[in-house]
């Protein structure tokens, strides 16, 4: 149950509406989450770069942040981010198997060496403390670049923050992302 209800769409200030349409255009619905950060469009625009920064460009194939994503908020246990980073991954163009897979990307063969050191990564990345080896780290390094594992740990630190706002208040899924994770008999953690 949503400890803090979204903004009704009268109650929305001026200056999160264009904030509130990105979301919408990135995901196809408006998130909940926006709508309770909408109290405060500053951080609302601050989330919304963020998103933009790490989804809107880079080197890091769109399917594989999002997995990226599904496995943080896996890890961290955020039932919200996970179904939304699921739902994100399919968009992306994953398929559903791999995304059912995604938990056991250490021993499927759905996932490359690439993707499960990746993987590995956001795992370890979303606990706390991290539980990151150097070891993991320097496999990680064999497949990216530098600039790609900024994106990568930014994806991972993203939803750190987002994790840890949906779990404490509470949010509420929408139908969307709710419809995708029951179409595939989605597991959350």
């Amino acid at each position: 149950m949503a400890r803090l209800s979204p903004v009704a769409d009268d109650n929305i200030p001026a200056a999160a509406k264009p904030l509130l349409d990105f979301g919408q255009n990135l995901m196809g619905f408006t998130p909940n989450d926006a709508l309770i950060m909408a109290r405060n469009p500053a951080l609302l625009k601050a989330s919304a770069d963020m998103v933009g920064a790490l989804y809107g460009g880079g080197t890091v194939e769109p399917g594989l942040k999002r997995l990226i994503g599904y496995i943080t908020s896996s890890a961290a246990g955020c039932k919200y981010c996970q179904v939304h980073t699921a739902d994100g991954a399919h968009k992306a163009g994953v398929d559903d198997a791999k995304i059912k897979a995604a938990w056991d990307y250490e021993t499927s063969d759905l996932f490359t060496d690439r993707e499960r050191a990746a993987l590995r990564v956001a795992q370890g990345g979303g606990v706390t403390p991290s539980a990151v080896t150097d070891a993991e780290f320097a496999d990680l390094k064999t497949y990216f670049s530098d600039d790609e594992i900024v994106e990568i740990v930014g994806v991972i630190a993203m939803f750190g923050f987002l994790n840890r706002w949906n779990s404490v208040m509470g949010t509420e899924l929408e139908n969307n992302p709710l419809a995708y994770a029951a179409s595939i008999n989605l597991e959350t953690r």
